[in-house]
């Protein structure tokens, strides 16, 4: 299973509630309400693809149609206001949050082939790296749509009554489950980096004890090989030392050797 220790548990399951959050705030209509303290106001609702409105009619007063209910946005009958409905700033959101939704779709199957995905498997850093890559890249995509809702949504300049209307809680998913899809792709590159390096320490190492004392042991039969035979032998590089004489005590006597030529007796 890929998901083995700590931190790939944690990053997974962060990006698995990021992820649900934000899908449903994408396809909910309510980043814009009304407060209701209006008794019958033009403007109830507004999503990123579907907005409800109540008796509205055009605010240049080019035509007499009136709207009431929920529809696309881009519904046929909204062509004579889409100078309103769709200023640049709602396209600027509704691009950056599909942006963020499209990388977390192509997240979804890299991450489940990553569960099925052995830690000794060539491919569990590359989809570390690729999963991690596309939740920050989801991350800062969602980011930019909040933002830029967040600045223009409410403002004077778009919906009616704006004085009543608030951000609703489909923006608040949308702003949560963006920010939350930043440390769940964080965590998946800190891991990637560390799966890396674990492997390259794990090679080296394994190169250094098949290799290392052949290459000592055929330098040494290489010089001895070489020495010509009426040479006398070189000493053993591992050879143990000879053990060296054992300084006296203090105050012991030290044997001394019989003079050339005495005679040595016991008495």
């Amino acid at each position: 299973m890929g998901a083995s220790n700590r931190s790939t548990r944690v990053a997974l399951g962060i990006s698995t509630v990021s992820f649900l959050l934000f899908v449903i705030a994408f396809a909910t209509p309510y980043w814009l309400v009304t407060d209701g303290r209006l008794e019958n106001p033009r403007f109830t609702n507004l999503g990123l693809w579907e907005v409800c409105f109540n008796h509205f009619q055009d605010i240049h007063r080019f035509y007499d149609t009136d709207f009431t209910g929920c529809m696309w946005v881009f519904e046929e009958e909204y062509y004579i206001i889409h100078d309103f409905l769709l200023p640049g700033f709602y396209i600027a959101v509704q691009l950056f949050a599909t942006l963020c939704f499209v990388m977390c779709l192509l997240a979804l199957p890299l991450t489940l082939s990553f569960l099925r995905t052995s830690r000794d498997d060539d491919r569990y850093v590359v989809l570390l790296l690729t999963i991690g890559t596309c939740q920050v890249l989801a991350s800062i995509f969602g980011f930019i749509a909040v933002v830029i809702f967040g600045a223009k949504g409410d403002s004077r300049d778009w919906m009616p009554g704006w004085q009543h209307n608030d951000m609703g809680w489909s923006f608040a998913l949308a702003v949560v489950g963006g920010v939350m899809l930043l440390p769940a792709g964080i965590l998946y590159l800190v891991e990637a980096r560390r799966e890396r390096y674990k492997r390259l320490n794990e090679i080296s190492n394994r190169e250094i004890s098949e290799y290392g004392d052949d290459y000592y042991q055929s330098q040494a039969a290489a010089a001895i090989s070489a020495a010509p035979p009426s040479a006398p032998a070189q000493p053993s590089y591992f050879a143990p030392e000879p053990s060296r004489p054992r300084r006296p005590q203090p105050g012991a006597r030290l044997p001394t050797a019989p003079a050339q030529g005495s005679i040595q007796t016991d008495i």
